[in-house]
C-alpha cells in the first residue's frame, strides 16, 4: 500500500524569466515508469500583465527533449480537457496560478510559456509525477528559449 508522499515525485522544473514575446520552455519531465503528471505554473514576481498583457503557458509532450518533437497535448490527454494556463493579474504575486493533469501517453512533457508585448514575469514551474515506483528523474535537459 502506497500513500501520497511514497507514490509520487515533486521535481522543480526550472524558474522562467517572462520579457514580451519571447517563448521560454520549462525543462522536460520524463514520464517513464509513471501514470500520470501534474504539472503546476507558480507566479514568483509579475511587474507587468494586466488584461492587455500576460502570459499563456501550454502543455507540450514528445517522444524526445528536442524543440522539433515538441507538440501541443491533445485536450484527451489531460484531466479535465485544459492544456493552457493564463495569468493576466498585476497582484497575483507568489501564488499557484494554474496547473494541468497529464495522462497521455508521451515520455516526454513541459510547459511552453508565451507572453505578449507588456509581459513581465518571473515564474516557477512545478511536477508531481505519480505512481512512484523506481528512482526519480529530476528532470532532463534545460530551461531554454522555445524555438
Amino acid at each position: 500500500m502506497r500513500d501520497m508522499v511514497n507514490n509520487t515525485v515533486s521535481t522543480h522544473l526550472g524558474n522562467l524569466t517572462l520579457s514580451g514575446t519571447t517563448p521560454a520552455a520549462s525543462d522536460w519531465v520524463d514520464m517513464q515508469g509513471f501514470d500520470s503528471c501534474t504539472i503546476e505554473m507558480v507566479n514568483n514576481t509579475i511587474t507587468d500583465a494586466g488584461t492587455a498583457s500576460g502570459y499563456t503557458a501550454t502543455m507540450q509532450h514528445g517522444d524526445d527533449t528536442t524543440a522539433a518533437g515538441a507538440a501541443a497535448v491533445a485536450t484527451t490527454d489531460t484531466v479535465n480537457g485544459t492544456i493552457t494556463v493564463a495569468e493576466t493579474s498585476d497582484t497575483n504575486d507568489d501564488n499557484v496560478a494554474g496547473a494541468i493533469g497529464y495522462r497521455g501517453s508521451k515520455r516526454y512533457v513541459r510547459f511552453n510559456v508565451v507572453g505578449t508585448t507588456g509581459t513581465a514575469a518571473d515564474v516557477s514551474i512545478i511536477a508531481k509525477q505519480h505512481k512512484a515506483h523506481r528512482a526519480p528523474t529530476t528532470y532532463v535537459g534545460t530551461s531554454d528559449a522555445a524555438t
